[in-house]
């Protein structure tokens, strides 16, 4: 692995494993109107992130033709709103084991995907370590109670997780990583607020108390905006395939830090199935000495190193290299 997909391939572990940390922040949200506490996350995150973007950014956001608005909208509802909803209604009739299951599905979904809609093979490697990872995954949350009901909304949290990261493909270059999570934090927030006056009237927002407002607090400053850069930037070095391998350490990270708080425990099942993700991710990033060929594992304009290989202009902007 060169230096820059090293970098990249760590970035995406931390946004990974900040996630998986963060469900003990929404394990005290369950009495906040969903839709209200989106769009408060949402919201925050926006405004944090905008000063972040640079010079130009509103001419940049200008100059976006109306299909990337379109792309956008489509991100923050199916990545963001979509799939936190899709969660939120599957463990209502199934254990949260089951959903979580399905998203650890994604590595292998987007493994197939992505090269399918560049045109190319899919690379196996890349595929053999999703495979690890989903396996791993499984292991490490195991399977539990669900009904028909459960599984369809699980299958729709998996769509969620997989358009997060295939969706956002196609506008990572031309906006980066700060300006494009910034942005689709701002669309995923008005989305949250339509929703909430849809389903929920006037009781879709109130004012939470010191606890809800620590765990939204951590939800939006260390999961949205440290989280999400730090993804899209790992994403734009090293490709959606390859950064999606470490989707599987988010119930990693939650299995290590539920005993913390008495949720749960890590036992040997949480072990084998830490080892299989990391194994996973390992062979399908290359970090095992398996040198996957950007040329052809990732597309134009997915990665700085890919374009510098092609002697192409496609340098991230000196605001999106941390």
């Amino acid at each position: 692995m060169n230096t820059a997909t090293t970098r990249g391939a760590l970035l995406c572990a931390l946004a990974c494993v900040l996630v998986g940390a963060s469900f003990t922040a929404n394990s005290v949200l369950g009495d906040y109107p969903y839709a209200g506490g989106q769009f408060l996350r949402y919201g925050l995150a926006c405004l944090l992130l905008l000063p972040l973007c640079g010079r130009g950014t509103t001419a940049r956001l200008r100059s976006l033709p109306p299909r990337a608005w379109v792309r956008l909208a489509l991100l923050a509802a199916v990545g963001m709103v979509g799939f936190n909803l899709a969660v939120l209604a599957a463990e209502r009739t199934a254990e949260p084991a089951v959903p979580g299951v399905f998203v650890g599905c994604a590595p292998v979904v987007v493994a197939v995907l992505v090269p399918l809609l560049d045109g190319r093979r899919p690379q196996r490697l890349v595929g053999y370590g999703a495979l690890a990872v989903a396996v791993g995954a499984f292991t490490v949350q195991g399977w539990g109670r669900a009904d028909a009901a459960g599984i369809v909304f699980s299958g729709c949290a998996l769509v969620g997780e997989v358009g997060f990261a295939v969706l956002a493909v196609p506008v990572l270059r031309p906006l980066g990583p700060r300006l494009l999570s910034a942005a689709v934090c701002g669309v995923a927030a008005a989305e949250s607020a339509a929703a909430g006056v849809l389903l929920d009237g006037s009781a879709w927002l109130r004012r939470p108390d010191a606890v809800e407002s620590t765990a939204l607090l951590w939800q939006a400053v260390v999961v949205t905006v440290v989280g999400f850069v730090c993804w899209y930037m790992g994403m734009q070095r090293i490709g959606a395939e390859r950064a999606t391998l470490f989707s599987g350490l988010i119930p990693v990270a939650a299995a290590c830090t539920a005993p913390l708080v008495g949720t749960g425990s890590y036992g040997a099942a949480q072990a084998v199935g830490s080892a299989l993700v990391a194994a996973g991710v390992a062979l399908g990033s290359g970090a095992l000495g398996t040198v996957v060929r950007p040329g052809r594992a990732l597309p134009e304009g997915r990665s700085a190193s890919s374009a510098r290989e092609r002697g192409e202009a496609g340098t991230p902007q000196a605001a999106d290299v941390p």
